[in-house]
């Protein structure tokens, strides 16, 4: 089997959160050979070993890319709109030719089952594979159809697979520091703004539950499956579970039904680094 390759972007807050992850893939991913890409704005070194030494453990491969300013220029870079929301859409010009495609994870997600089918899926020639969180929020997707004028679901950014060949003949830098620049009085979610203005109609939709399933809303996926996604359902047939929002399983006072779960992730974590 090839190996699949990861990407993620984050800050130095977020490493804990990516030693969680990268357990949780491994837990449930025995067997297959994974290679990490961090992009990053100036992670020190001594604060990425703790990733190398776990990816080596692994026998998985690391690659920390540090992105240069001066791709961002021209791009309109403030507060609200860091250079790093630009990463993952210019994934196909900051990774090395060599690689053909990625699957992007948020360092908020965690892996329950295995990615492969994920990995291997045809994109029938589109840029990405992604999920829409419709489920509760019909009129929210609605709104955003709106906001943005297009007529596809709204996509979540969390959980991308690239065809990054595809993506460095399709996405132009240029054309998405214009539309920001364009539209950064209206944009709510930036980059994901942007992914599904620019380029939803070059998506190709995967399943939600199964591939990004939205940890908070537990009660709209069993509702809206007649009762059949139970937590049995998920435990069995989702592959990764996406903490949106701004409460986070790690944080202290986390409510929702898999906060447990990710406690058990990272207690398994703080095993491995001890």
């Amino acid at each position: 089997m090839d190996t699949i390759t990861l990407l993620t972007t984050l800050d130095e807050n977020y490493l804990p959160q990516l030693q969680v992850l990268l357990t949780s893939l491994a837990v449930n991913n025995p067997g297959e050979r994974f290679e990490l890409i961090l992009l990053h704005s100036g992670i020190p070194d001594a604060a990425l070993e703790g990733t190398a030494r776990r990816c080596s453990s692994y026998g998985w491969s690391f690659l920390p890319l540090l992105v240069e300013d001066a791709l961002f220029a021209a791009a309109p870079v403030t507060k609200q709109y860091p250079k790093e929301m630009y990463y993952r859409l210019l994934a196909p010009e900051l990774l090395p030719g060599k690689y053909g495609r990625a699957l992007y994870l948020d360092p908020d997600t965690l892996v329950i089952n295995p990615v492969r089918e994920l990995w291997e899926t045809d994109l029938r020639g589109r840029l990405f594979a992604a999920a829409a969180h419709t489920g509760k929020a019909e009129l929210a997707n609605s709104v955003n159809q709106l906001r943005l004028g297009t007529e596809q679901d709204y996509f979540n950014s969390g959980v991308l697979l690239m065809d990054l060949a595809a993506g460095r003949r399709g996405i132009s830098p240029e054309e998405i520091f214009s539309y920001v620049e364009q539209h950064r009085k209206g944009l709510i979610l930036p980059d994901q703004d942007v992914l599904n203005a620019l380029y939803g109609e070059r998506i190709l939709p995967v399943e939600d539950a199964r591939w990004n399933y939205d940890a908070r809303n537990y009660s709209s996926y069993l509702l809206r499956s007649g009762g059949e996604y139970d937590l049995r359902w998920v435990m069995r047939n989702t592959s990764i579970l996406h903490f949106c929002g701004k409460e986070k399983p790690w944080k202290p006072k986390y409510i929702h039904r898999f906060g447990i779960l990710y406690q058990h992730y990272m207690q398994l974590a703080h095993r491995e680094t001890a």
